[in-house]
């Protein structure tokens, strides 16, 4: 089974920038649509960014433009790169497959507050 261990969060004060990263175990990594998600208090788990095997990248209109997301297949290894961010980007963020697997990393908690 596959393992997901996200890192990379903290506290930031709006307008400022993160770089998450999420590491999964398993020679299966690089076939798969890999994801960031993220869970906002009191809200359902929102799909923020995605990107294939290839490297094509797709974004929630919320994030479009800010955050970037990238994998190095050779490293089992998918990152967003978070600018200009929000109050409202706070949340905890995993890393999944899409269509997501069965199966949660711990998440890595980002708070956006002045």
């Amino acid at each position: 089974q596959v393992q997901l261990e996200e890192s990379g969060g903290g506290l930031v004060e709006p307008g400022g920038s993160l770089r998450l990263s999420c590491a999964a175990s398993g020679s299966i990594f690089s076939i798969y649509v890999m994801g960031w998600y993220r869970q906002a208090p009191g809200k359902q788990r929102e799909l923020v960014a995605t990107v294939t095997s290839g490297g094509t990248t797709n974004y929630a209109d919320s994030v479009k433009g800010r955050f970037t997301i990238s994998r190095v297949n050779a490293k089992n290894t998918i990152y967003l790169q978070m600018n200009s961010l929000k109050p409202e980007d706070t949340a905890v963020y995993y890393c999944n497959a899409d269509p997501e697997w069965d199966f949660w990393g711990q998440g890595t908690q980002v708070t956006v507050s002045s």
